[in-house]
């Protein structure tokens, strides 16, 4: 067995346990109001984020010296694939992807702990929590049903390598500046899920300008990576490509979505104190809406010949709709809750209205994104 995959496979192990210990000290934290669990909790998502990196690159090394022993290695290289594909390969599976996700949660998690200067807020343990939840469920995956460290018993002298398709300059940037957008919605959904948790009471100007920043990096880092699959697709496949491909592209594009409605409402909070409801509810459904993408392309539920990645229900899917349901489940019964503390303070009034088109433009896109949804 190489002594990497002990390595990887030891560090995806260790990250569960750390990232259940911060959110158990972040709800410690929230619960008592002692700086103490709250900065243990930080430093525990610190912890984590140095072992999805560990992992990662110690897939990437087994990755570059081609060592067939490992199954994922075996599966998605060869010995005579360019170096430039090899290094593609990391995100070019199931369980490469899923680490890829997990490395770009942790810096996330990283960013919005150097940029909080504020820590003795109600939320923020709330905050870190959440963090915490979506990053173990992460290591759950991947320490469960997607190991990306398995070894085979016997070591083949060649690879089954990449599809040809995938041999593509486009599968160099797409996919990780894609999973770097899912990623980065994890903090507005966090920002979002500790209000509701902390009472629902209305967010400071501070807090929205902080909500949509995180927002607009990650409305941006999604739409370059549907751009840019949009772009490889036509060159694979010609005109028509994107929306001809299969629903796997499409479900990429319900979050985004879902998050220019979000930006536009958010605007209307911090001007009038608009729209708080939709507030709450938009983040957790692009964030969710994210997962979804991750469920549909790695889940096994869309059979694609260009999107060969599985022909039958995996058992990450019912790990994907698991969480699906549980936040879907929570969250709502949170807004529910806390609707009376998430009332407007004005509402619009006028058809042609600032508010008003802020309601209509939100309807359009979540009408679209809902007419995907069922076109998938």
């Amino acid at each position: 067995m190489p002594p990497l995959t002990v390595i990887g496979y030891g560090a995806l192990v260790l990250l569960l346990f750390v990232a259940i210990y911060s959110a158990v000290a972040a709800l410690s934290g929230a619960r008592t109001g002692e700086p103490r669990p709250i900065r243990r909790a930080e430093r525990g998502l610190l912890v984590t984020a140095l072992l999805f990196a560990t992992a990662t690159f110690a897939l990437l090394y087994l990755l570059v010296s081609k060592d067939f022993r490992v199954q994922y290695v075996y599966a998605h290289t060869s010995a005579s694939q360019r170096t430039i594909y090899v290094i593609s390969a990391l995100w070019a599976g199931q369980e490469g992807s899923l680490l890829l996700w997990g490395l770009f949660l942790g810096a996330a998690a990283v960013f919005a702990i150097a940029l909080q200067r504020e820590r003795h807020t109600a939320i923020w343990p709330h905050v870190l929590g959440t963090l915490a939840a979506v990053q173990g469920f992460f290591a759950l995956m991947l320490v469960t049903v997607q190991n990306p460290f398995s070894v085979i018993p016997a070591t083949p002298g060649n690879g089954l390598g990449m599809l040809p398709t995938l041999e593509n300059p486009g599968m160099v940037v797409h996919p990780p500046i894609l999973f770097l957008g899912y990623a980065t919605y994890s903090v507005p959904f966090a920002w979002t899920m500790a209000r509701l948790l902390a009472g629902g009471n209305t967010s400071s100007r501070e807090e929205l300008q902080k909500l949509r920043r995180w927002s607009i990096a990650a409305w941006l880092f999604l739409g370059v990576g549907i751009l840019i699959g949009a772009w490889w697709a036509y060159t694979e496949l010609g005109w028509g490509g994107y929306w001809s491909w299969d629903p796997v592209e499409s479900a990429s594009l319900l979050p985004w979505l879902t998050g220019t409605a979000f930006l536009h409402s958010l605007l209307a909070q911090e001007r009038q104190g608009m729209f708080k409801r939709w507030n709450a509810a938009l983040p957790i459904a692009a964030f969710l809406l994210c997962i979804f993408a991750t469920l549909v392309t790695r889940g096994g539920l869309i059979i694609s010949d260009l999107h060969g990645f599985s022909q039958n229900i995996q058992p990450v899917a019912y790990l994907l709709l698991g969480f699906i349901a549980i936040v879907t489940l929570g969250s709502g019964f949170l807004l529910w809750t806390r609707r009376a503390a998430l009332a407007d303070d004005e509402q619009p009034e006028q058809l042609l209205s600032r508010g008003s088109a802020v309601l209509v433009t939100n309807l359009v896109f979540l009408g679209l994104a809902g007419a995907i949804l069922l076109g998938i």
